[in-house]
């Protein structure tokens, strides 16, 4: 559980390699991790961005926004974490699909690069689509680059690519192809719950398969605690154990949405008192 390698990648963002045999071992695409930085600390999940079994490590990128990912930001390299639990949930369904369109805001788009490689690898023609606030909250742009046969970039202040958000080149995607009698089989999204929900809407008069990755409320990432649940298909369901990918079209977004804003307070109150 020793940090190997530590590198800013953008405003507020850190990338840690992480020296993990057993998970990076047995880790697949979508799957997650859960950290605790300290004996008396919360434990946070995070998306393996990489597992490579021949270094035995694994990849994580988080931002720098709460209180525990904060602290997490402040270990240095030879440092080692308090616990690192996984890999944990259901892999990403990866299968030749044909057409595919993946989508990932924010640092979100962290979570979507050992989809997007799995799904090339499968020999599946990827249109990637990022969306972030500003160029310099971009990251992996020339990995994924790599394994895109379409590249879009949008930004919402217009720095870099074009001007707008995702859901937009989504639309132009969309509509181009249906006047072109061709059609994506797969839709797969990650990033702020407005945008998955956005994408969700917009694909399905199209009826193409979505997959949204929920990044709802998780504690203990085992389903014990019950904090991450969503409303699938009117089922209930937990993010860590069921998910975290679940179909978009199937989500109640309402409700996960307000159950997003639960512990907003109490985040604020830890941060006050660590930046005080």
């Amino acid at each position: 559980m020793k940090i190997l390698e530590k590198e800013r990648i953008a405003e507020n963002l850190t990338k840690f390699i992480i020296d993990s045999p057993l998970i990076a071992q047995k880790a697949l695409p979508g799957q997650f991790i859960v950290l605790m930085v300290r004996e008396n600390g919360e434990r946070i999940p995070l998306t393996i961005v990489e597992a490579d079994k021949k270094k035995k490590t694994i990849t994580i990128i988080f931002q720098e926004v709460g209180y525990t990912t904060k602290i997490l930001g402040k270990l240095a390299v030879g440092e080692s974490l308090y616990s690192l639990t996984g890999p944990l949930g259901k892999p990403t369904p990866i299968k030749n699909y044909g057409k595919v369109i993946v989508l990932g805001g924010g640092v979100g788009i962290a979570e979507l690069l050992p989809i997007a490689k799995a799904l090339k690898q499968k020999g599946n023609h990827i249109s990637t689509i990022l969306g972030v606030k500003t160029k310099g909250l971009l990251i992996l742009e020339q990995e994924l680059r790599a394994v895109s046969d379409e590249f879009y970039i949008t930004t919402d202040d217009g720095s870099y690519g074009k001007k707008g958000f995702t859901v937009d080149i989504l639309k132009d995607l969309l509509t181009k192809y249906e006047i072109l009698n061709t059609k994506y089989e797969l839709v797969y999204c990650v990033g702020p719950i407005p945008m998955m929900r956005a994408v969700s809407e917009l694909t399905r008069p199209f009826k193409i398969k979505t997959i949204v990755c929920l990044n709802s409320i998780m504690i203990d990432g085992t389903g014990m605690c019950g904090c991450c649940r969503v409303t699938v298909a009117g089922a209930v369901k937990f993010t860590c154990v069921d998910g975290p990918d679940f179909d978009g079209h199937l989500v109640d977004f309402n409700e996960l949405t307000i159950r997003q804003k639960r512990f907003l307070e109490h985040e604020k109150e830890s941060i006050c008192k660590l930046d005080g």
